[in-house]
């Protein structure tokens, strides 16, 4: 059969039924298939995105005008640092997460992770963690108030203690340090699935790009996480057992959190930024209609990339007066760390260069993005110099360096991401002038509001300032930054507004959408099916579904054999559904409230929970059931 051709995909039909399967919501709720998993987490990462952009719009009425009474000094302190933190751990970590589950087994030509209950695990985890990070908002302490960097003492019980019972600071610390059990676990999965699960012929240099970074970043986060995992113990010492870790009156040393929270900060930054760079590299070959330039130099940039990003950390403790020396080291190496970067641009630049170029929406949003990042690096760049840095710090020209690297560039490649590959995930093509009405909208509002947030940082604005004077020269800035971020909003709002009209009414499409280059478009059908592949691919170079449709002959005499083999040993095993995973994390999600609030025995519960979640899922053992395909007729049997 025809990749493309979806009519006889419509038409299969079943022969044998397989074993009664858990539908509706339970469906979901027990589901352990990479592609439900996918798209779980990117449902949840778009509205955190959602809730995330609804706090920054807040923070920007309150700036529009100078004297501002729309809201409080405290709730601003909560927003800014809510914002921050759901950004980063709620929408943009985990939209990345999304598309890791979705797309690298398809790339990599597998029938899903290597560890799929595993895999559900760390999705409820991280569920359970954003919770309790948002729980602040609806009980008396409120939420976080100390910025999301959690810089001590702010964090001490003297300074955010705002109520006889606060636990808005607990429940930071306990939502951060659940959703790195959930980051290392799903961490730990990708890099086995990868280096033991990929299909016959694919060499780690023919992988897609977007899965060697999936690789990179997996690694970023297992050897990173251990240092603020450290940190966030050592805060809850302090706030619930009367340590002093970071108490100087007795003997603690604040600037211990500093280093702690920065030399995880700043990887966290390449694994925001990495897969972004990742999606690009997958876009841009498809629509200049050429192989990407240099892939063995984009891969190799990549992981010097990560390797570098663990040496840069005290570039954001310049003003701590670490010493001479020290400040001369890490301003090199963050001079350094521009090179690799720097190389990718080069690379992506002569992907299009002289290429059938299409400027279709993904091509559009991915374009937006090395221009965006292209500035957020020239202004990273500055900050290497230690005497810039000095004047910079803590003021608003710092804000528009890091939302131009992770708005104009992780966000921007993450909505190039989606609308690239949502013909795959849900067989309908988004319109392309609703979808090019959508990045202009954004890229305008975008630059509207973060530009000239440069000139308030070198005019003297600090951050994290919840009014200002009329008389400090920063009022027209401040009001069309607040315009910009209403348009950027309204370009956001186009955006999803037309994703959610495709889904429901949008122009079906066959899964080779964009005539792409890798193995996921090489799918049977859209969405594709539990099990990805009626037969296992067999990668033959480095673009292999371009490959595939260039050499139809051959593969079809290929996957005849395969499918023969498939069959001698009893079709194609799939995981069963499980409830065990969820399971799991709800018994930590009850330890960890009842341990914030001090209630042993509740706690001791939740851990009992768990522990018997992950004791039943062991003893489930590998089961799961078998699917049979009758290639001759195109039938498909359990």
């Amino acid at each position: 059969m025809s990749a493309h051709d979806t009519t006889a995909t419509e038409k299969r039909s079943w022969l044998l039924t397989r074993p009664t399967a858990k539908t509706g919501i339970v469906s979901w709720l027990t589901t352990v298939d990479h592609k439900k998993i996918g798209l779980l987490y990117g449902m949840s990462a778009l509205f955190f995105f959602l809730v995330g952009g609804f706090e920054a719009l807040l923070i920007r009425v309150q700036l529009a005008i100078p004297n501002n009474t729309f809201i409080s000094h405290q709730l601003y302190n909560e927003l800014f640092t809510m914002h921050a933190t759901t950004m980063i751990f709620l929408a943009v970590m985990p939209l990345s997460a999304a598309f890791f589950n979705y797309m690298m087994p398809l790339q990599i030509g597998a029938r899903d992770v290597a560890f799929p209950r595993l895999n559900g695990f760390a999705f409820w985890v991280f569920l359970a963690g954003a919770i309790i990070l948002n729980i602040g908002w609806f009980v008396k302490s409120g939420a976080p108030d100390s910025g999301w960097f959690g810089y001590a003492p702010l964090t001490s019980k003297a300074y955010s203690n705002q109520f006889a019972t606060d636990m808005s600071t607990d429940l930071w610390v306990m939502g951060l340090q659940i959703l790195g059990v959930s980051s290392v676990v799903g961490s730990l999965n990708f890099i086995v699935t990868i280096i033991n699960m990929r299909a016959p012929g694919m060499t780690m240099m023919r992988l897609p790009v977007f899965t060697w970074m999936t690789l990179v970043t997996a690694f970023l986060i297992i050897l990173s996480f251990p240092a603020i995992t450290i940190a966030l113990v050592e805060l809850m010492m302090d706030r619930s057992f009367g340590t002093s870790f970071f108490d100087v009156s007795n003997g603690g040393l604040p600037i211990l959190w500093q280093h702690l929270f920065w030399i995880f900060g700043h990887p966290e930054v390449y694994i925001l930024i990495l897969p972004a760079m990742g999606i690009v590299s997958e876009i841009l070959p498809t629509f200049s209609k050429k192989p990407l330039f240099g892939y063995p130099i984009i891969v190799f940039s990549g992981a010097t990339i990560g390797f570098l990003g663990f040496g840069v950390w005290s570039h954001h403790m310049f003003t701590t007066g670490m010493g001479t020396v020290a400040t001369a080291a890490f301003s090199l190496m963050t001079m350094a760390i521009a090179v690799p970067t720097g190389v990718k641009m080069f690379n992506w630049i002569g992907t299009i260069w002289g290429g059938h170029i299409q400027m279709r929406t993904p091509m559009l949003f991915a374009l937006g993005f090395m221009w965006m990042f292209m500035m957020g690096g020239f202004s990273g760049v500055m900050h290497s110099a230690a005497p810039a840095d000095a004047q910079q710090q803590d003021s608003y020209f710092v804000v528009a360096h890091f939302h131009y690297v992770l708005i104009g560039g992780s966000i921007f490649a993450l909505l190039a991401g989606i609308h690239y590959w949502f013909p795959l995930i849900f067989g309908r093509k988004v319109s392309e002038f609703w979808g090019k009405t959508s990045f202009w909208v954004i890229f305008v509002g975008f630059n509207t509001t973060f530009f000239p947030m440069h000139f308030l940082g070198l005019n003297g604005m600090p951050r994290r300032t919840a009014v200002y004077d009329g008389n400090m020269g920063w009022n027209d800035a401040n009001l069309i930054a607040t315009v910009g971020a209403f348009i950027l909003g309204i370009g956001v709002a186009i955006y999803f507004g037309v994703m959610i009209y495709t889904y429901f009414k949008g122009e079906k499409t066959n899964p080779d959408t964009w005539d792409a280059r890798t193995l996921e478009w090489a799918v049977p059908s859209t969405p594709p099916p539990e099990h990805n592949f009626d037969v296992t691919p067999t990668v033959h170079a480095r673009d292999a579904y371009w490959y595939e449709k260039n050499h139809q002959a051959e593969i079809a005499a290929e996957k005849a054999a395969h499918a023969k083999e498939d069959e001698a040993h009893g079709g194609i095993h799939m995981p069963s559904q499980s409830w065990f995973p969820l399971v799991a994390a709800v018994g930590l999600f009850i330890g960890a409230l009842f341990f914030v609030n001090h209630i042993m025995i509740g706690a001791i519960a939740g851990g009992v929970i768990m522990f018997l979640g992950v004791y039943l899922w062991a003893a489930e053992g590998p089961g799961g059931y078998h699917i049979h395909l009758d290639h001759k007729n195109d039938h498909k049997k359990h």
